[in-house]
């Protein structure tokens, strides 16, 4: 993805979790090339092409010719990037391996969000699947 790739793109993220928005607000400062951001409860999830799992669920960046999920969506902001550090990073993430471990870890910060710093009671996603806010 070139960096002006990210120009055109959507980063949808879970509005209602504090650890998810803490995360965007950082990320939005530390990387020179950042796209339009909405949260999960702005989005027309219809138009996007998204349910109201995939929202729940995961981190979206969404550009007009793919729909990058989790791991990848962070991948994708880090290839956007000018600087070459980030795009060998996320070339690294894209690899395997490593693509195996991004996508288990991203998991697994996504179901224990809840419990980790900057979060709060909203940003638990119950075994159900339904939101606690």
């Amino acid at each position: 993805m070139a960096t002006r790739g990210l120009s055109n793109a959507l980063l949808v993220y879970d509005g209602d979790c504090a650890f998810c928005a803490l995360w965007v607000g950082r990320l939005q400062r530390t990387l020179t090339v950042f796209p339009r951001v909405t949260t999960s409860a702005e989005a027309d999830t219809e138009e996007l092409g998204l349910s109201d799992s995939d929202i729940r669920d995961y981190v979206w960046l969404i550009t007009p010719t793919r729909h990058l999920a989790g791991a990848a969506a962070f991948s994708g902001l880090l290839r956007g990037q000018r600087q070459w550090g980030w795009r060998f990073l996320a070339h690294l993430l894209d690899t395997w391996p490593v693509s195996v471990v991004a996508d288990m870890g991203y998991r697994l910060v996504a179901r224990f969000r809840h419990r980790l710093p900057g979060s709060t009671p909203s940003c638990e996603i119950p075994r159900n699947g339904s939101h606690t806010a």
